[in-house]
């Protein structure tokens, strides 16, 4: 599976497989980058069908928490973590904390936190066998869930994507699609019904979208994705599993921004062309969604929660700044977010070269 790992030239500085066979744990760990520090990112508990999919899945997540923690001004690497199986059934203390023995072996150079299929109690849990671990409870001296912020760093995105598509950051009146009201998404709804837009949404589990409706009575739903993407709505926000924008999927779009808190939402390379072409403006998903990821990164220096917000905040000027160089090179909007993250790789990681004594 190495050899596999090189042949798909993936650019990783690491990759570690993780085996317990008592517990039943079955879990890859994957470095992409610690040019600017320890790789941060999330473990993600899935059933995935086989290891080739939790190896791709593992291996785009993490490149894509080196860009985001680049992008976001933070001083840390990416990484990212998937454990193999259903939660509902697999998960136990006993596996968490074989996990959590694995991160401790690669010695601070992975620091996990929270993501699909795990939660602040296995955050918790983890942190009784290593120190690499955030997003714990404030009972723990975390910072808690980190779904909070994550919604209000898309909320800043969003709103940055309505000033440079229509001159206004304002989304009163706004007819915004929210695929997936878990975590993030039922929160981001929260913000969008403060706001004033008009809020339509889907979700595979109904219990979600009752909860959801319960809450904010006025929301739409429609049965699924593709019935949200054929709506007539101005901005399209994934909220779920990535990959929903393909070649099949960007035709049928009606809105003229998407901008939401999945992770990887370009089904492959070329896409960003696609809607840039329809002239539909694509918030970078790792810009946009960083928002969690600073909360959790503030845990490191003792969680402020108004420092971490603040810093969050800021996730609207960068998305301006993204948008802006987008615009002065001729380039998709995500390409020129790459740049600005690649950039500051290289020359923060140049400064290891400096010799500091004492």
């Amino acid at each position: 599976m190495t050899d596999g790992v090189f042949g798909r030239e993936s650019g990783h500085e690491q990759v570690v497989y993780c085996h317990d066979r008592a517990t039943g744990l079955k879990a890859i760990i994957a470095v992409y980058s610690t040019a600017l520090g320890p790789a941060l990112g999330g473990t993600r508990f899935y059933p995935y069908p086989d290891e080739d999919a939790a190896l791709d899945d593992v291996l785009a997540l993490s490149k894509g928490m080196a860009y985001k923690n680049a992008l976001a001004g933070l001083d840390l690497g990416g990484g990212k973590a998937v454990i193999i199986g259903d939660p509902a059934t697999l998960k136990t203390e006993a596996l968490l904390r074989a996990y959590g023995r694995f991160i401790q072996s690669l010695s601070g150079r992975y620091i996990t936190a929270c993501d699909v299929g795990t939660y602040v109690r296995d955050m918790d849990i983890i942190a009784r066998e290593t120190g690499f671990v955030t997003g714990r409870s404030r009972e723990e001296g975390g910072a808690g869930d980190s779904s909070e912020l994550t919604a209000f760093g898309v909320y800043q995105g969003m709103r940055a994507s309505a000033e440079h598509a229509w001159g206004s950051p304002e989304l009163k009146g706004k007819r915004v699609g929210v695929e997936g009201v878990g975590k993030v998404g039922k929160l981001l709804v929260g913000h969008l019904a403060q706001a004033g837009a008009e809020i339509v949404i889907t979700d595979v589990d109904e219990q979600a979208v009752d909860q959801v409706r319960a809450v904010h009575p006025s929301v739409e739903v429609v049965d699924d994705t593709a019935a949200l993407i054929a709506s007539d709505v101005d901005i399209f926000a994934p909220c779920a599993l990535g990959g929903v924008l393909d070649d099949d999927t960007v035709p049928a779009l009606r809105a003229a921004i998407v901008c939401g808190a999945a992770n990887n939402q370009l089904a492959h390379p070329g896409v960003e062309k696609l809607l840039q072409d329809r002239g539909i403006l694509f918030a970078p998903d790792y810009l946009v969604n960083a928002g969690g990821t600073i909360q959790v990164s503030d845990e490191l220096r003792g969680y402020d929660a108004d420092r971490a917000r603040l810093k969050a905040t800021s996730l609207y000027d960068t998305a301006k700044a993204v948008f802006a160089l987008a615009d002065e090179e001729g380039v998709p909007a995500v390409t020129a977010a790459d740049r600005l993250a690649e950039r500051r790789m290289s020359e923060v990681s140049h400064l290891r070269s400096i010799l500091t004594v004492g």
